[in-house]
């Protein structure tokens, strides 16, 4: 009988993870254990997904907002910060902000619209046409966007994140200046030393800012890529991915990511005699349809994997088969001409040809990453690892 079942991604529980604690280990016995409650096997290419915080965790990857604080001031002296493209987030950027407020004596804060990178909108499109306004080349002071612009309210969470940022600042005695462009070379005319603070577009920001004659340009990687005192650190991402602990720390995106999804590998190898592909993810990558976010504020959606999860996906659309090349053809027929078809499919043939077309040309760490995510979810389901089977199955298994 035909298997009915492809695909299935189970989130599994594990203790709360703390400073020091043997993680592979956890990781390993927490798969195996939920394998017998459940009653499923382990077997060879399933895949254990791990969220970036555990890793963190275990680590003690945090830093403190002073440590944000004492790099920016020894990066940039007394020199005006130029703040540059930062995304709207209290998790993510409102503790970086308060660092960097707290290690400069000027902040001229340059933000994009009519939202960020991420897509959290100040303003709706619509509201931007109506105003006659063209983001690619006005630039605004906070006065000039507030007349044309008076609610600012965040659809989801209520924030007026202009207001909130600007009250960040000024609580750190910080002078403040806010001015809105979507042209990095803007803030030049306010100082000649920035941090552009961008996750994705980053180093093509610092790339045009330095062209442009810019004295001094740092990425939010510069910052807390090195260790300070006994504070964490990223060698680099460094606050790339960083997201707030505590009222006065930030949690920092995972090290030796790759040393960690090769021990879980041995250790699931040396318990079951199976070998398994293991994956460190954070944010997925897919987009909010209504609200327009792209979920990846992370500077990658897996920071390390084994080897068996490089590359991309090499698939053919079972429906252009059935419509094209076996179009005459019903029932069991159909099946195996089908399933024939996949076993004699070359990586080259699935790439190049029509049936591949409407397939995703997306990394598999990606596409895998973002089934982790949702799986997950990222509050009280109490599931930092997940574990995938039958992901490279097809139809022809």
């Amino acid at each position: 009988m035909r298997r009915k079942v492809g695909t299935v991604s189970r989130g599994i529980r594990c203790p709360i993870i703390r400073e020091g604690d043997d993680l592979a280990q956890i990781v390993a016995d927490s798969i195996i254990e939920a394998s017998v409650a459940e009653g499923f096997e382990i077997e060879d290419r399933d895949i254990i997904g791990m969220t970036e915080s555990i890793v963190a965790r275990a680590q003690g990857n945090y830093a403190s907002i002073d440590a944000i604080a004492e790099d920016i001031k020894d990066k940039f002296k007394d020199e005006t910060v130029g703040v540059i493209f930062p995304i709207l987030s209290r998790n993510r950027f409102s503790p970086i902000l308060t660092g960097i407020a707290r290690g400069a004596k000027k902040v001229v804060l340059m933000l994009q619209y009519p939202s960020d990178e991420v897509g959290n909108a100040l303003i709706s499109l619509d509201e931007l046409d109506e105003s006659g306004i063209n983001p690619y080349s006005d630039v605004l002071t906070l006065e000039e966007f507030r007349k044309h612009f008076k609610d600012t309210i965040h659809p989801f969470t209520g924030m007026d994140y202009i207001e909130y940022y600007k009250g960040l600042v000024e609580t750190e005695n910080t002078e403040l200046e806010i001015i809105f462009s979507n042209d990095a070379r803007t803030i030049l005319d306010y100082t000649s030393y920035v941090l552009a603070c961008d996750v994705h577009s980053n180093l093509r920001t610092k790339r045009i800012l330095n062209a442009a004659g810019a004295k001094a340009v740092y990425g939010l990687e510069n910052i807390l890529n090195h260790k300070i005192g006994n504070e964490g650190y990223n060698e680099k991402y460094g606050l790339l991915g960083a997201n707030k602990s505590t009222d006065d720390s930030v949690k920092l995106f995972p090290r030796e990511n790759f040393e960690m999804v090769d021990a879980v590998q041995k250790l699931v190898k040396e318990k079951t005699g199976k070998t398994v592909e293991v994956m460190v993810y954070g944010d997925g990558a897919f987009k909010d349809p209504m609200g327009k976010i792209w979920e990846l504020a992370d500077p990658t959606v897996s920071p390390g994997f084994t080897k068996g999860l490089e590359g991309t996906p090499h698939e053919i659309k079972l429906k252009y088969l059935a419509d094209n090349d076996f179009k005459e053809l019903s029932g069991d027929a159909l099946s195996e001409a089908v399933s024939q078809q996949i076993k004699e499919k070359s990586d080259t043939d699935a790439k190049d040809s029509g049936a591949s077309l409407g397939t995703t040309p997306r990394r598999l760490v990606d596409l895998v990453g973002s089934l982790c995510d949702l799986t997950s979810g990222s509050g009280d389901k109490g599931t930092p690892i997940v574990y995938i089977q039958g992901y490279f199955d097809n139809f022809s298994d």
